[in-house]
């Protein structure tokens, strides 16, 4: 048997009043979509069933007020089992539950929780103490929802110190990228100028070899005359001998 409806029939067949008995029905699976129809039904008894997990949906049943979880195998609640903030009654008595979700926090209406037989952290189940009657749950319930809200500021601490890390790391990436950005633009700055200083050195050598090309010819004419203009300065009787 998976789902109530096909065994137990209709669901308003099984309302009284504000009360929902889906008690020892077998169970596995919860008709979240039914019961979802049935805002009125404020007080839910699911107890003595085979719930392994409740799923996400379960957690938009905010009209309920008691919930009878008992005597299933829960392994854990969904993480947003908070948002069930009309919650004032929950039993939990014997399930398979280690921890509670940190949304749990947030049942601040909860005034009555039982967590007795069930496998908890050894810290919670100190909390939690016995639930062996009506005063140890209602004292259940208020302490176990202080613990949930400090677990979840120190949760939110440790999440605002990570942000800030991670916050850190980004700040020192961005200055080492900057910092190389600048390096490289003064690479490029300093190869840029010794481009230009060695085009200039070409250029000026360039000049000056074609100045001392423009020279040499003046240079070879005042240093060699031809013989036609040697022999226009001798003396006469040279000319003639």
């Amino acid at each position: 048997m998976t789902k109530a409806g096909s065994k137990g029939g209709n669901l308003r067949d099984k309302l009284d009043g504000n009360e929902l008995d889906l008690s020892l029905s077998d169970l596995n699976e919860v008709p979240v979509k039914e019961l979802a129809a049935l805002p009125k039904a404020t007080i839910l008894d699911l107890s003595c069933n085979k719930l392994n997990t409740l799923p996400t949906e379960f957690c938009g049943l905010t009209h309920l007020v008691k919930l009878d979880l008992s005597k299933n195998k829960l392994q854990q609640l969904p993480a947003d089992f908070g948002r069930l903030v009309n919650l004032q009654h929950l039993d939990l008595l014997n399930n398979r539950l280690v921890t509670l979700p940190v949304s749990f926090a947030q049942l601040k209406s909860l005034k009555w929780l039982d967590l007795k037989d069930n496998p908890l952290d050894p810290v919670l189940a100190k909390v939690a103490g016995d639930c062996l009657d009506e005063k140890q749950c209602k004292q259940c319930a208020n302490k176990v929802l202080q613990h949930m809200k400090a677990m979840q500021a120190d949760q939110e601490r440790e999440k605002q110190r990570r942000l800030e890390v991670e916050r850190e790391a980004e700040k020192k990436r961005e200055a080492k990228q900057r910092a190389k950005e600048a390096q490289e633009r003064e690479l490029r700055k300093r190869e840029k100028a010794e481009e230009k200083e060695r085009r200039r050195k070409e250029y000026d050598a360039l000049k000056a070899s074609k100045r001392e090309q423009e020279k040499k010819p003046k240079k070879e004419t005042n240093q060699a005359p031809s013989k036609f203009s040697l022999s226009c300065k001798l003396p006469a009787v040279f000319r003639h001998g």
